[in-house]
């Protein structure tokens, strides 16, 4: 089983998610800011994030090749699954406006709230009502036509969506404390221009390590859901 990956930058990799993958019996296949054809075929279509928006692709080319690629899948109703970029990738392939957010750039390690129906999914149930996890996006999207909400803030509602047997999920379940680090050292002269306090990022990085068990749990569901949907 072929999982095809867009990635978007070379610090943002699949993580914790590759070998989630890898053991349910996927062979990743990455591509960088390239799609191909063949690619509406793949059992799996995986989107990275980066720094990048929906909007913007008449600078970034690639994004539209993406997007044709992704609305051919969700019309074929073969599984994708979105992470930050490509959660509101996935959105706008839906048919959901992607906008930059009214609430500021949401960025750090925090809870993520599960609606009622995100308990009851198959993915999240056994999680726990709140679940830690990291935070780097300043885009949201409205509600994605046909989707299930699975997860909140307080800052941004659009956090996951479920849409048939894809997956979208606003923040980074992948990363491990020590990569959250290493993408705060990367990106801390923008941190600070947003007025950010990096020292105040980088203390909230032990809550991610703490959490690092049962976001793999949660990797490892969602692993064998796409399994079984390509089965």
């Amino acid at each position: 089983m072929r999982a095809v990956v867009y990635q978007h930058e070379e610090h943002e990799g699949v993580g914790l998610l590759g070998p989630a993958l890898t053991e349910v019996g996927f062979t990743l296949v990455h591509r960088f800011r390239a799609a191909r054809r063949e690619d509406v075929d793949a059992e799996l279509l995986v989107v990275m994030g980066g720094p990048m928006g929906v909007y913007e692709a008449d600078q970034h080319p690639f994004l539209r090749e993406e997007l044709a690629i992704l609305t051919e899948r969700l019309a074929y109703e073969r599984a994708c699954l979105g992470i930050c970029l490509g959660a509101q990738m996935l959105a706008s392939a839906a048919g959901a406006e992607v906008f930059a957010g009214k609430n500021g750039f949401e960025v750090g390690v925090a809870p993520v709230r599960w609606t009622a129906d995100g308990v009851k999914d198959e993915v999240i149930a056994g999680a726990r009502p709140r679940t830690v996890v990291a935070h780097w996006h300043g885009d949201t999207y409205k509600p994605v036509p046909g989707a299930t909400l699975l997860a909140s803030t307080d800052r941004y509602s659009q956090q996951a969506f479920r849409l048939g047997t894809s997956y979208g999920f606003q923040f980074h379940l992948e990363l491990t404390a020590r990569e959250m680090g290493r993408w705060l050292d990367l990106g801390a002269e923008d941190l600070r221009q947003r007025g950010k306090d990096l020292d105040e990022l980088k203390a909230q990085l032990p809550k991610l390590e703490s959490a690092e068990r049962e976001n793999v749990e949660l990797l490892q569901r969602l692993a064998r859901h796409f399994a079984q949907a390509v089965r």
